[in-house]
């Protein structure tokens, strides 16, 4: 007798191309929302080392790619939100190599995985522990309204801490 597992709720937009030309909303939450990255204090970010890991991942992610700027990001304790801008391509590489898609599910995924290859080499955490949840959050960005609220948001984040969805002491 076979059972029925549960269905993960689709994060991504049904049918839509997260390789088109635009901006994103992405928030990727820490696993079981812990406070891996750092704590919050008077309204300002203090970043532990697997933070600074986090951080310095999200710089490393446009210069991977020749059409891809991250314009704001935060680390928060238990949270990345960044702001992925995906810019028409300026050059067509005819190598086979070329062919990898450049999409934003390639680009958190490759993010994710740096993050964590660098914490276990260098901080040396256990190849059991999770760092991630599985999967992210995304919002298309669709007009400059919008793109100046998520912004805005990234901006206020660590002063709003304790009334923020994902805060825990």
């Amino acid at each position: 007798m076979q059972t029925k597992l549960p269905q993960r709720k689709r994060l991504r937009l049904k049918e839509y191309d997260y390789s088109q030309v635009g901006a994103y909303f992405i928030t990727i939450c820490t696993h079981d929302g812990m406070n891996s990255f750092g704590e919050v204090k008077n309204g300002e970010v203090c970043l532990n080392a697997l933070g600074m890991i986090s951080e310095s991942e999200i710089l490393n992610v446009a210069p991977r790619y020749d059409n891809v700027q991250i314009d704001k990001f935060v680390v928060m304790p238990n949270h990345v939100h960044m702001i992925v801008v995906i810019k028409p391509a300026e050059r067509i590489n005819p190598l086979p190599t070329a062919a990898k898609v450049i999409d934003i599910p390639n680009i958190i995924g490759k993010y994710k995985a740096g993050v964590t290859r660098t914490v276990r080499r260098t901080l040396r955490y256990s190849l059991h522990s999770a760092i991630w949840q599985i999967g992210y959050h995304d919002h298309v960005i669709r007009d400059e309204t919008d793109y100046l609220r998520r912004w805005q948001y990234i901006d206020n984040n660590p002063a709003k801490w304790v009334e923020d969805d994902y805060y825990t002491k």
